[in-house]
């Protein structure tokens, strides 16, 4: 007995959705062959070849032809995926400085623009430097508003569901800001808002020390420390955003680390607070006792916050990222030393390969993985930008 014919809307899905695995063969891979895009999906090459003619039409895909210098035959043309249909920008609004990244859908970096920021900036001076730096990067470009697919800002302190930063932040009056808002009104496309910590994590599992972990938890360590945690491969914001916010426990001893590197014995007047870290490790580096010492406390306060998330977490790497990532020659073997004391079962621990990006290269990854999300749910339209929802 034969089931009921297949409708024409039935048919039509059919079509839709083997144009979307055709899409993610052709976003994952270099440029492939008709063979090999048959391959990699399961469909047939008649059918392969029809939908990527169709997706090339679409503006979705591009051809790569065969060059004439073949020996053997005419080799096969090849399909890319079309990165330059839309772009999607990551900025991290920091406490020193603004790093917008704008990058086309493979996440190839097209334009970056950083601004130093002041640290006690009010919030509307903050921002005006934002709207300066995005001005900028798109200009720059060479494109607009409308070509851009999705936004990520990163900001500091844990971010609740609304994209504000309710709990606590270091930024003065930010946490009166709604920074979704004030982007909406610059993009009409999907704006997203996060915590940098979680940001710089994803960073690290795309692009960074992290790529063949699922489990991970990452230190940014810096004049200020926070963690972000990525479980099963899956960035955890925790039910309100504040997973990883271990440091506001004050047992914890994040709060008062850097002091031991801010304080330190033997700092020349002429060292402002934001630089005396530095100082310090040059002068560990260069053997001074006092800075060596220093540094030695720190990392013992580190590895309390450390050795707990590990503790509960149990990942396979520790990232040590942020601005004292610079400085990993000093701390990666003291904190090894103190994490194989306190922990049961001891993690690699790696220091962070993105330095001062992470944490925008994880908001240009979020973008992409809004990007992704839409198309392959909503499915295949015009390349054009998704509109908020």
């Amino acid at each position: 007995m034969t089931g009921p014919a297949t409708s024409g809307v039935d048919l039509s899905r059919l079509r839709e959705l083997n144009s979307l695995s055709i899409v993610r063969a052709l976003r994952s891979h270099p440029p492939s062959t008709v063979t090999e895009l048959s391959q990699r999906t399961g469909l047939s090459r008649p059918a392969v070849d029809v939908i990527a003619q169709g997706l090339v039409a679409g503006g979705w895909a591009g051809v790569l032809e065969p060059g004439a210098n073949s020996a053997v035959g005419r080799p096969a043309r090849r399909y890319q995926f079309r990165a330059g249909a839309g772009f999607v920008i990551g900025v991290d609004v920091g406490v020193h400085k603004i790093l917008a990244l704008l990058a086309d859908l493979d996440g190839t970096i097209v334009h970056s623009v950083r601004q130093a920021v002041a640290a006690d900036a009010e919030p509307a001076a903050r921002l005006a430097v934002l709207d300066t730096v995005l001005d900028t990067c798109l200009a720059e470009a060479g494109k607009s508003a409308a070509d851009i697919w999705a936004v990520t800002g990163a900001v500091t302190g844990a971010v609740d569901a609304s994209g504000r930063t309710s709990f606590s932040s270091p930024l003065p009056g930010w946490k009166s800001v709604n920074l979704a808002t004030h982007l909406d009104a610059r993009f009409d496309c999907p704006i997203l808002i996060e915590n940098d910590c979680k940001l710089a994590a994803l960073a690290e599992r795309w692009k960074g020390a992290a790529s063949d972990a699922d489990d991970i938890v990452y230190l940014l360590a810096g004049l200020r420390i926070g963690a972000g945690l990525i479980i099963d491969g899956v960035l955890r914001r925790g039910f309100g955003g504040a997973a990883g916010e271990i440091g506001a426990l004050k047992q914890v001893r994040w709060l008062d680390a850097p002091a031991h590197l801010q304080n330190c014995p033997g700092i020349p007047s002429t060292v402002g607070p934001d630089d005396a870290a530095a100082w310090v490790f040059t002068a560990a580096r260069d053997g001074d006792r006092a800075a060596r010492a220093a540094v030695r406390r720190y990392v013992k306060d580190l590895a309390i916050g450390a050795a707990a998330l590990v503790l509960a977490l149990d990942p396979q790497v520790v990232i040590f990222g942020g601005g004292f990532s610079r400085s990993a020659d000093l701390v990666l073997d003291p904190l090894r030393q103190e994490l194989e004391r306190l922990c049961l079962r001891m993690p690699e621990v790696r220091a962070s390969t993105l330095g001062a990006d992470s944490v925008a290269l994880g908001a240009l990854k979020l973008s992409l993985n809004e990007v992704d999300e839409r198309l392959f749910s909503a499915g295949l339209s015009a390349p054009v930008a998704p509109r908020r929802r």
